[in-house]
């Protein structure tokens, strides 16, 4: 699917025609559209192959007409994913006057106030880079959240659902972090070849600061990974623990009905046992149940088991 952009009052709106469109969006391209992308723009087909998958790593090529760049990006969270945060990857392929962009799913591209004030094709091309970099810090601050409200559901549950969310949460990190180190390579690269691509000043500055915010995302991303993967042992530990008080609960309420049982059992036997002509013997029966209850539960905490 082809989608058609421009710049107008600065800022990117979607264009009507192609041949004004200087920015060109390919969601999910077909086999008609990649060889158009080929025969008409020159993108090598394995750079183009390479952006539509979800596992190739962040990298930057030079054509003989064009900047090949493959970024890394978060995917779309969806509920089927359980706790699964997943890493994407779409292309830019970058003229002197026109961008073309390669994605696997359709994703929102120029939304928020970075996207407010745009000028040119290359300014373009490095804001699409903020914002990969802002995607990551939006979903580094929903697992933070739901690692918190994990967190609670653990301390007062013993169920091991609870635990493996958070493990894929660890796993989701892993995966951030990889995909993050990916961009920082490129970017530096990137910005050791800026003056082949003409950027100005005012480019060459702001892509020193996608490096900054780039180099604390991953920092971010570490921090919550090195949390998590710490505090799982003690978390599960909170777990045993909640099993050990709930055996202790029930092994309190086993005994408790187990020590009345005793004495009433023994007035109940087949023999001959005292009071057994006795016209009150069952209420003494009865107090003798409460007594050895009473005097158990005294014999328990002096034990210090309560």
């Amino acid at each position: 699917m082809l989608k058609k952009y421009q710049i107008r009052d600065r800022k990117i709106c979607e264009a009507p025609d192609e041949n004004v469109s200087p920015i060109l969006v390919f969601v999910n391209p077909d086999e008609n559209e990649k060889r158009f992308l080929i025969n008409e723009y020159k993108l090598d087909e394995h750079t183009l192959n390479s952006a539509l998958d979800p596992d190739e790593q962040a990298r930057m090529e030079f054509e003989p007409e064009h900047l090949a760049l493959i970024l890394k990006c978060p995917k779309n969270y969806s509920g089927k994913d359980q706790f699964m945060f997943k890493v994407s990857s779409f292309g830019m392929f970058l003229f002197k006057d026109k961008l073309v962009i390669v994605m696997g799913e359709e994703f929102v591209l120029f939304e928020g106030k970075h996207f407010t004030r745009v000028t040119t094709i290359p300014e373009t091309f490095l804001k699409l880079i903020y914002r990969s970099i802002f995607h990551f810090i939006m979903h580094l601050k929903i697992i933070n959240l739901i690692s918190d409200e994990l967190e609670h559901k653990i301390n007062a549950s013993m169920e091991n659902r609870y635990l493996l969310n958070l493990f894929m949460l660890e796993k989701s990190l892993v995966y951030y972090l990889n995909a993050i180190n990916s961009n920082t390579i490129m970017m530096e690269k990137l910005k050791v070849n800026a003056s082949k691509l003409d950027f100005n000043q005012e480019n060459q500055e702001y892509l020193d600061d996608l490096l900054i915010e780039n180099n604390q995302c991953y920092r971010q991303a570490e921090i919550y990974s090195n949390v998590l993967a710490g505090l799982m042992d003690a978390r599960v530990s909170i777990v045993s623990n909640n099993l050990n008080v709930l055996m202790k609960t029930l092994n309190i309420i086993t005994i408790g009905i187990m020590v009345p049982t005793f004495v009433v059992s023994m007035f109940s036997m087949n023999v001959k046992i005292p009071l057994g002509s006795y016209p009150h013997a069952f209420w003494i029966i009865i107090g003798l149940s409460l007594i050895s209850v009473i005097g158990f539960m005294f014999f328990w905490k002096f034990k210090k088991w309560l």
